[in-house]
């Protein structure tokens, strides 16, 4: 058995060997389609991770606020039912404080699930900014200075001045770069905001943030999250938003569910919140698969008529085997062994050109602010994937010819 594979093993090399340019082409289909579904499927890799690095320069994993919007109750409503006319002039509806009161306790909490890396408290709201008369309505976050920069490393955005002097000030402020254009402000320049309960303050501008996103840069400023609290009049405790960051951003939905059983406060995941992002990201993978797949299977249709055409010319012999004693099995044997050698020559060869033209791809300079060069992410999965699947195409490429030679009658063809 031993020796008749080995025979087997033998034929197949001849035919490879034998018509050369027949091989090195088939070997050459399967070696682009790999490379083009590896290249494909890295750049795609790196847009998506380009993407979310951007989105989660401002997005938290997971979020935590008051979900207070059923606090607008108009207790006369419903009276109706009871048979009653009832006619309310200026009705005045009660609203339940929002916020976050006691902050301090959340935290304990959040303190005790080992997927949290980071968190950090804000205290977001709406303002008038203002220079001279120049007036933009924009927002204002609060923030502590260091743990804001550990989830969103925030100080690797400062266009100007540094992320850190927000610590040295009470009356520090740090503007986008959009809305310190628009207000026609620079470093060490004075401003006031006024909030929506007529409170006015006047901050120095100690630092420029840049984002690349059009719709916080010119509208976004930072202060202390002290200063916020002051300008809303509230405790030490209290805190709008809680943001968090979890070591597998993917697994998001998971961890909040979780968190949601111990606070009695809104948990939101940033799928909930930027829905279109994680659907932009499966829609980009979804093409990259479909082309790369396509272009490998294209190439399974060459190497399969590389291989029937083999078979063709090749009847002569298959039937001299089979009168000799060769089996269907061992034709099978002979011919899927080609298709399965020129698998994997052209499958290890396309992931080398797939690397190469993906690292050169990697080095071209892209003439954008906040890229150097394009994106492209080295995977691993992606190069097992794209071996994988070029060689399930080109084996069953092979299979269908080496099965069709396995049924040949050797008695018809000497005849012929």
């Amino acid at each position: 058995m031993i020796m008749k594979n080995s025979t087997n093993n033998k034929i197949a090399l001849v035919h490879l060997t034998s018509r050369l340019k027949q091989t090195i082409i088939a070997m050459l289909s399967v070696t682009f389609g790999v490379s083009m579904y590896v290249c494909m499927n890295s750049f795609m890799s790196g847009v998506n991770d380009t993407q979310n690095a951007l989105a989660f320069s401002t997005l938290a994993h997971i979020r935590i606020y008051n979900d207070s919007d059923k606090a607008n109750v108009n207790f006369i409503s419903g009276s109706e039912e009871s048979g009653k006319l009832v006619n309310v002039r200026n009705p005045k509806f009660i609203q339940y404080t929002r916020g976050i009161k006691n902050s301090v306790g959340v935290l304990n909490v959040l303190e005790h699930y080992p997927d949290i890396e980071a968190i950090t408290p804000q205290v977001n709201l709406t303002v008038a900014f203002r220079n001279g008369a120049m007036k933009i309505d924009g927002s204002l976050a609060g923030v502590d200075v260091e743990s804001e920069d550990r989830l969103f490393n925030t100080s690797s955005y400062m266009v100007e001045g540094d992320w850190k002097a927000l610590q040295q000030r009470t009356d520090a402020i740090v503007l986008g770069k959009g809305l310190a254009e628009k207000l026609a402000v620079g470093m060490n320049d004075n401003l006031s905001l006024s909030t929506t309960d007529g409170v006015q303050r006047s901050y120095r501008v100690v630092g420029i943030i840049e984002f690349t996103v059009a719709s916080i840069d010119d509208r976004k400023a930072f202060i202390r999250i002290a200063s916020a609290r002051q300008l809303l009049s509230k405790n030490q405790g209290y805190v709008s938003d809680i943001q968090i960051n979890i070591a597998d951003y993917t697994a998001a939905r998971k961890v909040a569910a979780e968190i949601q059983h111990a606070v009695p406060f809104k948990v939101e995941a940033w799928q909930e919140a930027s829905g279109q992002l994680e659907v932009g990201s499966e829609l980009r993978d979804i093409i990259a698969l479909a082309v790369s797949i396509t272009i490998l299977i294209v190439a399974g249709f060459g190497i399969y008529n590389i291989m029937n055409m083999t078979v063709n010319e090749k009847m002569r012999e298959i039937a001299i085997l089979k009168a000799m004693g060769f089996e269907g099995n061992d034709i099978v044997q002979i011919f899927l062994s080609q298709s399965v050698i020129i698998g994997i020559a052209g499958g290890v060869l396309g992931l080398i050109t797939g690397f190469g033209i993906s690292f050169i791809i990697d080095h071209i300079p892209f003439p954008i602010e906040f890229m150097d060069t394009y994106p492209i992410s080295y995977n691993a999965s992606d190069y097992a994937l794209s071996f994988f699947f070029g060689f399930i195409t080109t084996f069953i490429a092979g299979y269908l010819p080496a099965k069709k030679a396995s049924n040949v009658d050797p008695v018809e063809i000497i005849r012929a």
